[in-house]
């Protein structure tokens, strides 16, 4: 009897999910999304100025590369593009279903039963889950956020009909959302109030459009684009890779560069002083930008690096008093990047829930699988190393690992495939005593850190990574036990 399958999420890595197993002759999934799109953050992201800050030709699946990118730094709304072409080639529109969030899925008789916010129902061998880390927007604990008359919205909830030409706007926020928002508005609005908590290391890396000679080279040459996706690749791998790992030399080398474009390129020294981190250059995620400097310094553009006191009807009240008198606010204020498949409620072997095997933190068996929920599989899971890499070449490795697994029930070596306890244990103590020579622990606050203020990040080197999802280690697998539960 074949086996059905489940993708949770048309995002990047669930339109990967999708055609692996196609590309196996596997049709019998259906991929559930909570949208009425794909794309997922691509999707749901479409602010001013929205950009990759991963290098075009890398941010692309490695079989399908696409040559004639517009610019070295894709713009948003063409990675956008790209996925929809992508589905549409390889057939996989047919297989979402849309406005079809799951709410519960539960282990029940050696397979996955799974209802929908419409309270439609399923029922699977094999769930993957592929719901991405960045799509629960984090809104702002601030007094009086609720007061505001003017328009607000989060960044990944751009008001596109909300006018901006001419207005006093405000961004709370100075990650990387706001530091591409903000040349972005700053030639189109009377005032832009950027409010500033913590300073960012900004790498000034520019984002030159791709002539029509290079976009038709990479085209017709399949050769050249293979070999910018390499080096591209390689780059990340023997630079930021290594440094926010423990590798001093590289890491100074990053804080130096960050350090000269603020030096050369911010010209008051007071406003240089309220730019300048008191932390790691990489502690947080690294910005990438030569336009934010420039547009900051602009005569109708103000960084307000006093604290935030409360939100009023008419605007932002600081704590020295001042009251900053908006028309719009947008809050540039990131996402869980914690929550992964909640607010799901998943009931493993036994009823036990995965809120419960989560209750001290989020842990998984190598990122891909939790002990206790045996044929469910995640992509970009907890401690996928999304700090360090294109997240496509992660979800890449880690699809073609959890399919080895996969391949166990299909043979028929086993009904059923999860790691054991003690398996991830053993990974997990090693994972946390690695982190301890990372960059993410030196000292700073991040969306990194989870409420233990532990990293949610992969420790170790890419290569290590590679070599760890390149076939499972059996030993770790109680298949078994697994078989067992089965009848």
């Amino acid at each position: 009897m074949s086996k059905r399958f489940a993708i949770i999420g048309a995002g990047m890595s669930g339109i990967l999910a999708a055609i692996k197993l196609k590309q196996r002759g596997i049709e019998d999934f259906t991929i559930y999304e909570k949208a009425s799109r794909l794309g997922g953050t691509w999707r749901d992201n479409t602010y001013p100025g929205l950009s990759c800050d991963v290098p075009s030709h890398v941010y692309a699946y490695s079989f399908e590369l696409k040559g004639d990118w517009t610019r070295r730094f894709s713009p948003g709304a063409e990675i956008q593009r790209y996925f929809e072409g992508v589905a549409e080639k390889y057939g996989i529109e047919r297989h979402i279903r849309y406005n079809s969030e799951i709410t519960r899925a539960e282990h029940v008789d050696g397979r996955w039963r799974l209802r929908t916010s419409s309270r439609a129902t399923d029922t699977v061998d094999f769930v993957i889950a592929a719901t991405g880390v960045l799509h629960h927007p984090a809104m702002p604990d601030i007094p009086g956020l609720a007061d505001f008359k003017g328009p607000k919205f989060h960044s990944a909830r751009w008001g596109h009909a909300v006018p901006i030409h001419g207005k006093r706007v405000g961004i709370i926020g100075t990650g990387s959302t706001a530091i591409q928002i903000v040349p972005a508005l700053a030639d189109r609005v009377a005032k832009l109030s950027l409010f500033q908590r913590t300073a960012q290391w900004v790498l000034p890396l520019a984002n030159p459009f791709y002539s029509a000679e290079e976009k038709a080279m990479f085209r017709e040459s399949p050769e050249r684009l293979q070999q910018s996706y390499d080096f591209w690749s390689q780059r990340f791998v023997d630079t930021f890779a290594r440094a926010v790992i423990g590798n001093q030399d590289e890491l100074q080398k990053i804080e130096d560069a960050c350090r000269l474009n603020l030096e050369e390129n911010v010209h008051d020294p007071e406003l240089r002083w309220r730019l300048t981190p008191n932390y790691r250059a990489a502690c947080k995620r690294l910005i990438m930008s030569d336009e934010f400097y420039p547009a900051l310094q602009k005569p109708n553009v103000e960084l307000v690096t006093e604290g935030i006191d409360r939100i009023e009807a008419t605007g932002v009240r600081t704590k020295d008093g001042a009251l900053h008198v908006l028309d719009v606010l947008v809050l540039a204020t990131g996402f869980d990047g914690h929550a992964f498949l909640r607010p799901m409620e998943v009931l493993g072997e036994g009823g036990r829930t995965l809120a419960e095997a989560w209750s001290e933190a989020n842990e998984a068996y190598r990122s891909v699988a939790v002990p206790g929920f045996p044929n469910f599989f995640m992509l970009v899971g907890p401690n996928s190393p999304i700090g360090n890499f294109s997240v496509i070449m992660i979800s890449e490795l880690q699809i073609d690992y959890i399919l080895q697994l996969v391949d166990l029930v299909l043979e028929g070596r086993c009904r059923a495939v999860a790691p054991s306890a003690a398996a991830a244990r053993r990974f997990n103590d090693a994972l946390h005593e690695a982190m301890k020579g990372t960059v993410w622990v030196s000292g700073c606050r991040s969306w990194y850190l989870d409420r233990n203020g532990n990293p949610a990040l992969w420790p170790w080197s890419f290569d290590r990574f590679r070599a760890e999802m390149q076939k499972p280690d059996l030993a770790d697998f109680d298949l078994a036990s697994a078989a067992t539960t089965q009848v």
